[in-house]
This record gives C-alpha cells, structure tokens and sequence, in this order.
C-alpha cells in the first residue's frame, strides 16, 4: 500500500495510461521528425511565421524570443513573451511552423482572457503546492492509520489526496487550453497565408500528436488518485 509500484492494484490502474503516453511520446517524436524534414510552400521561418499570425490579431506587442532546448517552446502570459527552441526558431519546416503557430494561439487566448486559460493560470500555485505536500500528506496518513492506528491518520490521508488531486484538475483544465490553441493556429495559418491548404492537413497532424501528450497526462493523473481513493475508502473501513 506504501509502495505503490508494488502493489498489483497499481500496476493495473497504471499500465494502461503509461502504456498510452509512451505511445503519444512516440508519435510526436516520429511525426515531429516527418515533418521537420518537409520544407513549407512559403520558407518562411517559424520565428516569423509567428510574428505574421500575431500581428494580425493586433497582438504587436507579444515578444518573440529564442530559448535553448528541443520542444521547450512556450507562451508566457505574465511577461507576454513567446518562446521557440533552437529547433523552432529558424526552421521553416511544416513542423516548427505549426508549434510557433500553436504557442501564437496561446497569446491569442491571453488576450481574449479565454476562461479555461485564466483558470489554468490561476490554478498553477495550488497545484504546484498540492503536488508538493500531497503525496506525502497521503503517506504518512496511511502510516498514522496502518501501523501507529492514529484516528488523525485518516483526515491526513484525506486532505492529502485533496491537495494530490490538484494535479489532475488541472491536467483537465489544460485539455481545453491546447485543444483551442491548436484550432486557433490552423485558422490564422492558413489565412495569413503561412501555409497552404495542403499543408494543413499536414500541421494538423503535428499538433494532434502533440495534443495526445496531455491526454495521457490526465488519464494518468486519474488512475493515480482512483489508486489512492480506492486504497484511502479501504483503510477507512477498517
């Protein structure tokens, strides 16, 4: 019970989801590689590609910087600044295009206060707390209750799966986030002519395979606290 990657229990709530993101991993990592090999119609690096989508929501104000590492682009709403890796930046691939395209789609999100996005934004501090002092709130409850038989073991456990559950509401939350991003991307792309029709079809793909990441990441999150309630409903009845 305290160890749960031995307990059978575990291993069959988990194996599915894990089993399910490393195939999403896979998938990225085959079809980011694809298509970073195709050149789009217009050769237009990624950085600028951007800059294109942004500015024609009026979004001229939303800097765009280089960041070092692979895939570690990113929209930061505080600073209204968009972030493209090494790999992004000046590639003008199909790929690179549709995830500087996608992160532009969270600026357009920022400044539409999109509501799944604000909440999102606002749910970073709690879940980063609950992930923090979650599971060990959930341990040492299960320790109180099992072994030292404490009536506060319980109420510990509980309001740890409540901080452990965090984590799962906002991969949730985030599902709806990257899913519009996305939708807004493959508009304004193709409308501000940064890719073709063909194209399309083709930077869809990048960004479903990217989409299927935070599917797996929430499926896992559910089998964890299902595990743990599971485990918290049969203490109790002790």
């Amino acid at each position: 019970m305290f160890f749960p990657f031995f307990d059978p229990l575990y291993l069959i709530l988990l194996a599915p989801p894990f089993v399910l993101a490393m195939w999403a991993q896979s998938r990225v990592r085959g079809t980011y590689q694809k298509y970073s090999q195709v050149v789009s119609s217009t050769a237009m690096p990624a950085s600028e590609a951007a800059r294109r989508i942004l500015d024609s929501v009026g979004l001229y104000g939303v800097e765009i910087k280089r960041v070092p590492g692979e895939l570690t682009d990113h929209y930061d709403p505080r600073l209204k600044l968009l972030r493209l890796s090494d790999g992004v930046y000046g590639s003008n691939s199909i790929a690179a295009v549709a995830i500087a395209a996608h992160e532009a789609g969270h600026a357009m999100q920022d400044k539409v206060q999109y509501p799944w996005l604000v909440m999102r934004s606002a749910m970073v501090p709690v879940t980063t707390f609950g992930s923090k002092f979650g599971y060990g709130l959930l341990i040492a409850g299960f320790l109180l209750a099992s072994f030292v038989q404490s009536p506060i073991g319980v109420p510990i456990a509980v309001v740890g799966l409540a901080l452990f559950s965090t984590a799962f509401v906002f991969a949730i939350v985030t599902l709806p986030v990257e899913f519009n991003a996305s939708a807004r991307a493959l508009r304004l792309m193709e409308s501000v002519q940064v890719i073709n029709a063909t194209e399309r079809v083709h930077a869809k793909s990048v960004l479903d395979a990217a989409a299927l990441t935070y599917v797996a990441t929430m499926f896992i999150a559910l089998m964890q606290v299902i595990y743990f309630a599971l485990r918290l409903l049969s203490l109790s009845r002790r």
